[in-house]
Parts: structure tokens; sequence; C-alpha cells
């Protein structure tokens, strides 16, 4: 399986997250203490950047800032209203102090072309 190089983890913050761009997919890249975490950037309600959000480091997950929906960085699923559907979420390998994600499936609905 191919893995795609997102960024350095020395890039991400501890207990932070932030907007990487590869190949054409926005990702939130997660970090809470040395785990990794990459899910979809854009909030399955209302269109709006998840990276700007907080992280939640106990629950892990990442609210969005526009409306206050919370995604689980482990499974993408949306812990609170308003959101009802889930964001992508990416196996994530760290290696020799780079992130990467395995190549991505996509989730249904979503098209190669997307920004997920």
């Amino acid at each position: 399986m191919s893995v795609l190089r997102v960024c350095e983890l020395e890039d991400i913050a501890p207990d932070s997250a932030k907007l990487v761009v590869v190949n054409g997919l926005k990702l939130s890249v997660v970090r809470i203490e040395e785990d990794v975490f990459v899910i979809g950037d854009t909030c399955s309600h209302a269109d709006f950047s998840l990276s700007e959000g907080e992280v939640d480091t106990q629950d892990k997950t990442l609210e969005c800032s526009k409306h206050g929906a919370a995604f689980s960085l482990e499974n993408g699923e949306p812990q609170c209203l308003p959101a009802t559907k889930p964001v992508p979420v990416y196996d994530v390998e760290v290696r020799d102090g780079t992130i990467y994600i395995k190549q991505a499936e996509l989730v249904p609905g979503q098209t190669s072309g997307d920004s997920a």
C-alpha cells in the first residue's frame, strides 16, 4: 500500500491541530503528546476548517470553531450536534520524524477530486 508524506512531526505543536494540504486533500493533523491523528479538515456540517478548532486531549476530539460540532480523532464520527456525518480518518505512520498517511480510502459520496 502506498503512503503519502504529510509533514514533519516537529511542525505540529503538542496538543494542537494544523491544516496541511497533500495532493489536494485538506487534512487536519492533530498531535496529542506523541500521538498523531489525521482527519479530513472540512466540517461535515458547515464546510469550515476543523484545524482552526480546539483539540480536546482527554476525549481525543477536534471541535469545529464555527458551530461547536466535535469529531472523534479515532473514527471521524461526530460526537455532538449540529454535525451528523463523519469526516474521513486516515491511518498514520510516523517514521524518522516524518508523518505519513496510507493512501486515502474514499468515503461514500467523496470522489478523488473532492477536497476532503
